[in-house]
């Protein structure tokens, strides 16, 4: 059976543990590979590594660094039906979904290309008589990235091409459930030309995170998981004297109001709430329709298209399923739990997706897509992450009580408002209390050039992911003023002056 082992150093590391998880394909839960889960002395050794590759890559110019990204960039196209497919393999969304994950992660990648405009600092002159005054944006040194089985791609590349790009050298420990797809990055990487130690994969759990956490060569954690997780990293990370961005759990709603166009917004609310089967900490799990006529005609018209959804395997012949596997079989279990208890606390069950089979792929880890109607806030399926394809529809009478639903909730990380009005969209947007707000769009994710983050429990930590944020949390800024004398002066020079 195949081995996942590390990339440290610029090689492929064998690990000395005796303790392994399972990698399994989720379309028909078949184990495929074992990854090592590393011991805490093995992940302090790639700590060691990359603080020793650490000095010569922040003194190479952002220029040079620029361009070992944009070669990244170019392999990454090159080398996306491969990635695509490996993503499938381990994760189980379809083939199209992980060639759009693939997609934004490299628009973080063309975004930190811009590293020579993106850390130059600012300065004012004559700030006293013969005074200029003058800032540095410098690295950080090593920092970790913590990262989610949901997106292996494009969680990574929220963090490590910013970072590389200002810097610094980093530490990758990404999900064991998924764990091949960073290795290839790492390779990419190398052949970008990427110096060896700049760039580390380490696998393992929390043995491994714990040092991550406690290390003194470490300076900062970027971390996507659940809430609880999140929470304790950041409380852990921060003692420990680090910068710390921790991204949590989500309960994304709609509001969706009398005057929507009601066939947009059913689309809309499928692509949002099944794609990647629901696994995504923006995915839209929560149709907030204001008032009881405009909840029926949206019924209306999402009830057959949540029964005709396609479901299968990531990969096959001929039309593309809209909708894969989960993760796990004890994922798919937890997700027919809520769906249970959500039948058992009174919520009508419109469209069950419990005990779904896919033919040929008996054994999958298949969650079929479920639709609940009169979800009430103090049901569970309402107050908890779900993360599964299940969307529940709540109803209330006016917008304020929509607004206030959405503000009451500990989440934060987006929420939306399908309307033809103007000013309803415009009082949305100053009101709602959630970091992430779309107009007539289901799932508002930043662009790379802006940030990414919510609010509440959402996230632990002042900064968020990528975009201006993300240049700001890895690195640290340096304020320097400066008086000159008169000194010599060189005489003419004809040649080309050249940087880099």
């Amino acid at each position: 059976m195949q081995r996942i082992d590390n990339f440290i150093g610029g090689q492929h590391r064998h690990s000395n543990s005796e303790r392994f998880a399972a990698v399994y394909n989720p379309a028909t839960g078949e184990q495929t590979a074992q990854v090592a889960l590393s011991s805490a002395q093995e992940m302090a050794e790639a700590i060691a590594v990359a603080h020793t590759a650490f000095p010569q890559w922040a003194a190479t110019s952002p220029l040079k660094r620029a361009r070992v990204l944009f070669r990244f960039k170019e392999l990454l196209e090159k080398h996306a039906p491969e990635l695509a497919r490996l993503i499938v393999a381990e994760h189980g969304k379809i083939y199209s979904d992980a060639l759009g994950e693939l997609t934004r992660g490299l628009e973080v990648v063309e975004f930190a290309c811009g590293a020579p405009h993106l850390i130059k600092g600012e300065f004012s002159a004559q700030v006293g008589g013969g005074v200029d005054s003058h800032s540095l944006m410098q690295p950080l040194g090593v920092v970790a990235g913590i990262t989610p089985f949901n997106f292996p791609a494009m969680v990574p590349m929220w963090m490590f091409p910013v970072a590389l790009a200002c810097g610094n050298s980093f530490v990758l420990k990404p999900s064991e459930k998924d764990p091949s797809l960073a290795l290839k990055l790492a390779e990419l990487l190398q052949e970008a030309g990427l110096p060896d130690g700049v760039f580390n994969v380490i696998n393992g759990d929390k043995e491994a995170v714990d040092v991550l956490l406690t290390d003194p060569r470490i300076q900062a954690v970027s971390f996507v998981g659940s809430t609880p997780v999140a929470e304790l990293i950041y409380a852990k990370a921060s003692a420990h004297g680090k910068r710390v961005q921790a991204l949590g759990g989500a309960k994304n709603h709609a509001i969706i109001m009398p005057d929507a166009d009601l066939d947009m917004t059913a689309n809309a609310l499928m692509g949002a709430a099944y794609g990647a089967a629901g696994e995504r900490c923006m995915a839209l799990s929560v149709a907030v329709a204001v008032g009881d006529e405009t909840a029926d005609q949206l019924i209306s018209r999402l009830k057959p298209m949540v029964e005709k959804l396609r479901v299968g395997p990531g990969l096959v012949e001929g039309t593309e399923n809209e909708m894969g596997p989960v993760i796990s079989a004890e994922h798919r279990d937890k997700i027919c739990g809520y769906i249970s208890q959500g039948l058992a606390e009174g919520a009508d069950l419109l469209v069950d997706g419990r005990d779904y089979r896919v033919r040929g792929h008996e054994l999958g880890y298949f969650v079929g897509p479920t639709l609940f109607d009169r979800v009430r806030p103090q049901m569970t399926i309402y107050r908890e992450e779900i993360f599964g394809p299940v969307l529940a529809v709540v109803r209330v009478p006016d917008y304020a009580s929509a607004v206030q639903l959405i503000n009451e909730h500990e989440f934060g990380n987006g929420a939306a408002l399908f309307t033809r009005d103007g000013n309803t969209a415009r009082q949305f947007e100053q009101e709602v209390q959630a970091g992430m707000v779309g107009i007539n769009v289901p799932i508002p994710v930043p662009m790379a050039f802006h940030s990414f983050g919510g609010w509440k429990r959402s996230i632990f930590g002042p900064l968020n992911v990528h975009g201006p944020d993300g240049v700001r949390f890895y690195t640290r800024m340096k304020t320097v003023t400066s008086r000159w004398p008169t000194g010599i002066r060189s005489g003419a020079e004809f040649s080309m002056p050249t940087l880099g």
